[in-house]
C-alpha cells in the first residue's frame, strides 16, 4: 500500500514493503515499529538507530512527539488523495485553529502574547513532559487568539492550550 504523508509542508511517499521494509520516496528503509503496553508510546528503529516517539491523533492528521519536537503530519492513501484533490479540498487555511495538549505536561513557556501575528511552523510555546521540553508550533500563519494557559500551568492531554485565527 502507498501513503502519502505531509510533515511541516513537505509531501513524502511512503510504501509498506512488508513487515520490516518501507520505501520513503523510493529509499528503502528496514523498520521495526512496536506500540509499547497498549500506550501512545511508540518504539521504532530505522536502519538499525532507536527511538521512541509519542503518536496522538489530532483535529487534522497526527502528532508525533520525537525526541523533544513536536511534529505535525497527515497521513493519506493514494485514493484518499486523489478523491480530495477531486474535491478541492486541502488544508485549511482559514478559520479558527485550537492547539490542543499532546500529552499531560507543565507550560514551561509561553512565546507568544494575545494578538501575536505568527508565521506557519513558529514555536509558540513549550510543554515540559517526563523530563522533556516540547517545542509546540503552529501549523498555520495567523494571529494569536485566546490564550487559555498560563506560564507554569499544569494541563492534560488534549486540553485546549490556545487558538490561532
Amino acid at each position: 500500500m502507498k501513503y502519502i504523508t505531509t510533515l511541516d509542508g513537505k509531501e513524502y511517499n511512503i510504501e509498506i514493503i512488508d513487515e520490516h521494509h518501507i520505501s520513503i520516496d523510493g529509499h528503502v528503509q528496514e523498520v521495526d515499529f512496536e506500540s509499547v503496553s497498549g500506550e501512545p508510546v511508540f518504539s521504532l528503529i530505522i536502519d538499525g538507530k532507536s527511538y521512541e516517539s509519542y503518536v496522538y491523533e489530532a483535529e487534522e492528521g497526527l502528532q508525533v512527539l520525537m525526541r523533544g519536537r513536536l511534529y505535525n503530519l497527515t497521513v493519506e492513501d493514494e485514493r484518499e488523495k486523489r478523491l480530495r484533490a477531486a474535491a478541492g479540498g486541502g488544508v485549511a487555511e482559514a478559520g479558527e485553529f485550537n492547539l490542543k495538549a499532546p500529552m499531560p505536561g507543565l507550560i514551561a513557556a509561553l512565546l507568544i502574547t494575545e494578538g501575536q501575528k505568527v508565521e506557519k511552523g513558529q514555536v509558540i510555546l513549550i510543554l515540559e513532559s517526563m523530563k522533556m521540553q516540547n517545542e509546540l508550533k503552529t501549523p498555520k500563519a495567523g494571529t494569536i487568539g485566546r490564550i487559555r494557559v498560563k506560564q507554569g500551568e499544569s494541563v492534560e492531554q488534549r486540553q485546549t492550550l490556545l487558538s490561532v485565527m
